[in-house]
């Protein structure tokens, strides 16, 4: 037998189980050479020929029928080769049977639904039903192999009515020879069968008149033979009879499915409840999101769902989903209101601050929260400074005893962590006593000063890094879309900041001066600061101590790049409480010199002197050694302003004081009164020159450690310079004098080169400031 003749073999089907009707494929070999050479199909004993798609040679679509065995081969049988065998078998899985009253969860799948009774008689298939050539031309088959074609277009198909047909696919294997005018009139084909179909119903409507008018005529025969008859006159009207029976009917059948039918439309509501309940159920469960998260701590994700959340459902109009978008809104206000409250806690730390204030700003909290945590940082820091004090003058009155970790003086405090230069932190000659009961052996005003600074340089920092980055916008996100309005917000708070930082310091320095200086406040400001037992006042020794802490807490402000207009009242106390410093202590000393009289034993020794000397050298060390550190001058410590008050002091008591007094001193007969202000003039004169130079060399070092580099850069030499003659020193005080006059209003860039221009004809940059600060004087003077 040639291979042509051979019989069908199936060798497999997918799926290979399911219930009836379910559509499977068959493939196999030698399975037909097209649809008139299939006769016969059947899968479990049942015919399925009526449902068969005849693809290829080796593949067969179609749909199993309600079959009597449970599992069974798939025979296929064709006019070519007879009746063929198979290799593989199918499993008929039978479902429940349901009545009609039953209730059911399974859904019948209206999309594709098949109705059987389409043409139940013939021997197309309800899959076929499409034209055997939809081009109406001749078809050449073969010419191009099926596996060629599947990996030249792979998931794709050669039906027209698949999902994927291709149509390159179709004319390969249909009409590979066919000529270029067939194709043409191929084209023409399915325009008429397009044509045609959008005819719709009018032309369905004028195919089947002749029918509808046989109907008529039928009816109207049937009625006429039923008048003549007689029947429509006894016992009433057969047609009203039946269409009595006809009501009743339908009106027992809703009886019966009313039920059915209800439970199905419950049924469709749920199930479209469900759909959107799974479709939005992001939405339905971000209320209950947001508290779980909220519990946590989790922030970050409540501000991502809220976004997300916004960003679908804000501005939608259906009313359940605006119902619970309210829900989430109400949530959201009391995250708000939460986050406002710890931003204002105290005490909290910078990144805590930071955190809650991004937070905020994502939420579009309303208002300014960074601006409100600053004023709240503000109060709280000026409320541990009073209490501080309190504290202190309660323990001193006896009636309350500090917290041993509360407001104890430990050396651990944030003015012992401040990294500061050797020098300060030996503290010059005063040694602090280490020993553990220091705090206890120490004064209450040198405990509560320690105190009291180590309050203002733990708090004042974190304070200062809160503004800086309120000012740059590093707070804000980006996302809040608000950074630049914010910053704007901040360069206009500025002088108020500044007022913030100018009351802490200067609270600092009245609570300092209440407790060692009451004399330099006011009666309010004593009542206010003041407070303390100055029955016993402090010796020079922790006088000396109360400088240095001081001079630690200035240092630390001014590492903050704190304004120096800013610290000046700290530069203030300074200077007042190292004149106090030393006048204690020159009293102090005073009294022991007095003393040593009492001390003498009049014990000679082999020298022939007694002890009193030695003593009064001592005194007079230990004097000197507790004078090192109040009679420094630190950096930043002198008042520029004083220093040219007392320059001008010095000038008129030079050239109008002394004189007067001259002329006093002879008028009443006093003899010696030449060389007496000649004494005093020299003098002056010494104390003019060392204080000008000190002011010469304050005002020098950043002029010239910014101009200095720039006149060297050309190999410039003082040397190869003439000395300045007296007409250009003349010429450049008269230059300078305006030229200082109208410093503030002129640009940086034109004094200095107005400044480089003057050096060429002077000695030297210090020279040179010397005879621009004596041009001042002598402007002042003149003024």
């Amino acid at each position: 037998m040639s291979r042509a003749r051979q019989p069908p073999l199936v060798t497999g089907i997918s799926p290979n189980e399911g219930a009836p009707w379910t559509k499977v494929t068959i493939r196999g070999e030698n399975l037909g050479t097209g649809h008139n050479d299939l006769i016969g199909l059947s899968i479990c004993g049942h015919n399925c020929l009526l449902t068969a798609e005849w693809i290829t040679a080796s593949k067969i679509v179609c749909r199993v029928g309600p079959a009597k065995d449970d599992k069974g081969e798939i025979i296929v049988t064709t006019k070519s080769g007879g009746l063929g065998t198979s290799t593989v078998s199918f499993k008929l899985l039978k479902p429940e049977r349901i009545g009609i009253l039953d209730q059911s969860a399974v859904w019948v799948d209206e999309l594709s639904y098949y109705d059987m009774r389409t043409d139940r008689n013939k021997g197309i298939s309800p899959l076929s039903l499409r034209p055997a050539n939809p081009l109406g031309i001749e078809i050449d088959k073969g010419k191009v192999p099926l596996k060629d074609l599947e990996n030249m277009f792979p998931r794709m198909s050669g039906d027209f009515t698949s999902e994927n047909f291709s149509a390159t696919w179709y004319l390969m294997e249909n009409h590979s020879s066919t000529s270029f005018e067939q194709l043409r009139v191929a084209v023409a084909n399915l325009k008429k069968q397009a044509s045609k179909k959008n005819e719709g119903s009018l032309a369905y409507v004028k195919g089947g008149l002749s029918t509808f008018f046989e109907a008529q005529d039928a009816l109207a025969a049937i009625h006429q033979k039923l008048e003549s008859d007689g029947t429509e006159k006894v016992g009433g009207s057969m047609t009203q009879r039946l269409e009595n029976v006809l009501n009743r009917a339908s009106e027992t059948a809703d009886t019966l499915f009313q039920e059915v039918l209800g439970r199905k439309d419950k049924a469709d509501s749920t199930r479209n409840a469900l759909n959107v309940l799974q479709r939005f159920k992001f939405l339905f469960n971000l209320p209950l999101n947001i508290e779980r998260n909220i519990q946590k701590g989790d922030y970050d994700v409540v501000i991502n769902d809220y976004e997300k959340a916004k960003s679908l459902f804000g501005n939608t109009e259906v009313p359940v989903f605006k119902k619970v978008y309210s829900e989430v809104e109400t949530r959201i206000e009391a995250l708000r209101k939460l986050l406002l409250d710890k931003l204002l806690e105290t005490p909290s730390t910078l990144h805590d601050q930071k955190r809650y204030i991004r937070y905020l700003s994502d939420l579009h909290a309303p208002g300014d929260p960074a601006w409100k945590c600053i004023i709240a940082q503000h109060k709280w820091i000026l409320q541990l400074m009073q209490n501080c004090k309190e504290d202190f003058i309660k323990e001193q009155k006896g009636t309350h005893t500090l917290a041993g970790v509360g407001l104890e003086m430990d050396r651990s405090s944030s003015l012992n962590r401040i990294s500061l230069p050797a020098p300060v932190k030996r503290g010059g000659s005063f040694q602090t006593p280490k020993d553990d009961s220091w705090h206890y052996k120490s004064p209450q005003q040198v405990r509560f000063v320690e105190k009291l600074s180590d309050v203002v340089i733990s708090q004042l920092p974190n304070f200062w890094k809160l503004w800086i980055s309120y000012v740059n916008g590093s707070l804000f996100s980006e996302k809040s879309g608000q950074v630049e309005k914010l910053k704007k917000n901040a360069r206009q708070r500025q002088n108020d900041f500044k007022g913030m930082i100018e009351e802490v310091t200067r609270r600092l320095v009245q609570l300092v001066r209440g407790a060692l200086l009451p004399s330099s406040l006011t009666e309010l400001q004593l009542r206010q600061y003041g407070g303390w037992d100055t029955k016993t006042p402090l010796s020079g020794a922790w006088l000396t101590q109360v400088i240095h802490t001081v001079r630690l807490s200035l240092e630390a402000l001014s590492a903050l790049e704190i304004p120096n207009d800013l610290l000046q009242v700290i530069q203030d106390l300074l200077q007042d409480l190292r004149v106090h410093c030393l006048l204690t202590t020159l009293q102090h000393t005073e009294e022991d010199v007095k003393r040593l009289a009492e001390k003498e034993d009049w014990v000679v020794d082999n020298e022939g002197i007694t002890s009193l000397p030695a003593q009064f050298e001592q005194c007079m060390i230990q004097m000197l050694q507790s004078l090192k550190e109040p009679m420094e001058c630190k950096p930043g410590e002198i008042n520029e302003q004083r220093l040219l008050i007392i320059l001008s002091n010095c000038q008129y008591l030079e050239r109008h004081t002394f004189l007067n007094l001259a002329e006093h001193l002879e008028k009443n007969s006093f003899t010696t009164a030449e060389k007496i202000i000649r004494v005093s003039i020299e003098a002056l004169r010494q104390l003019d020159e060392y204080l000008f130079e000190t002011y010469v060399e304050k005002k020098s070092d950043p002029i010239v450690g910014s101009l200095e580099p720039g006149i060297y850069a050309g190999y410039f030499d003082w040397k190869d310079c003439l000395p300045p003659t007296e007409e250009l020193v003349e010429l450049c005080k008269t230059n300078l004098i305006t030229l200082h006059h109208c410093s503030d209003l002129a640009p940086t860039n034109v004094i200095t080169q107005e400044c480089t221009l003057l050096f060429k004809g002077l000695r030297s940059i210090r020279f040179f400031l010397k005879y621009f600060y004596s041009a001042r004087m002598h402007y002042i003077d003149q003024k």
